[in-house]
């Protein structure tokens, strides 16, 4: 007879990976990890369950222990601040395990992934994957986990966006430059503003942000 805690857990695997949810065959690189629990705590919070294929099979992880270890080590390596975030091991046969991570909204938000060499690194979660955050969108997670009150000017320049976002899906900060005639600085701050003030919606992707009309 299957356990609560397996019934469970398969139940969950059913759901697929999505914005709270991502599957990794065993942790032999838990760099990529850290990243994924940092886009989970940066966003909405997710589970990151180790011992599971990309199509929802279970071979689970010989030594859940270890497994463990190398991701605690490594979340203490690379992730600044620190996050919180609570483990589970399920046992899906005699001798194969799942991890099952849960990392939450962090009040600390965001962190950053600090590699060996080279600047800090930020993520977020969007659909199904985990994408670098750009410091545009870490200033809005910052300053919206702060929850202070937005002000900002609708000029000229604000009016020439939303008359383009009529009849276009979105914009990128350097089309909002070029169309606006202004610094990247000055084209960044207004799109922040814009998001904060629930005008704008970001939406990041692989290839850069993308920022629609609300």
């Amino acid at each position: 007879m299957r356990s609560e805690a397996l019934v469970s857990l398969s139940q969950l695997v059913a759901q697929g990976e999505g914005l709270h949810l991502e599957f990794k065959r065993k942790a032999s690189h838990p760099d990529k990890i850290v990243r994924e629990m940092i886009a989970f705590a940066n966003t909405e919070g997710g589970s990151l369950l180790v011992g599971v294929d990309d199509k929802g099979s279970l071979p689970g992880v010989k030594y859940p222990r270890e497994e463990l270890h190398v991701i605690a080590e490594a979340v203490k390596q690379y992730a600044r601040p620190l996050f919180h975030f609570t483990e589970t091991t399920v046992a899906v046969a005699a001798d194969r395990f799942v991890v099952r991570l849960d990392v939450p909204i962090s009040p600390k938000r965001p962190h950053y992934f600090k590699p060996r060499e080279g600047p800090p690194e930020s993520y977020v979660r969007h659909k199904d994957m985990s994408v670098q955050a750009s410091a545009e969108m870490c200033e809005i997670i910052r300053r919206t986990r702060q929850g202070k009150d937005i002000r900002f000017a609708f000029g000229e320049h604000e009016k020439a966006l939303m008359q383009y976002l009529e009849t276009h899906d979105t914009i990128t900060l350097a089309g909002f430059r070029q169309l606006a005639g202004l610094s990247r600085f000055q084209a960044a701050r207004k799109l922040v503003l814009l998001v904060l003030g629930d005008v704008l919606k970001i939406t990041p992707t692989e290839k850069g942000d993308l920022y629609s009309r609300r």
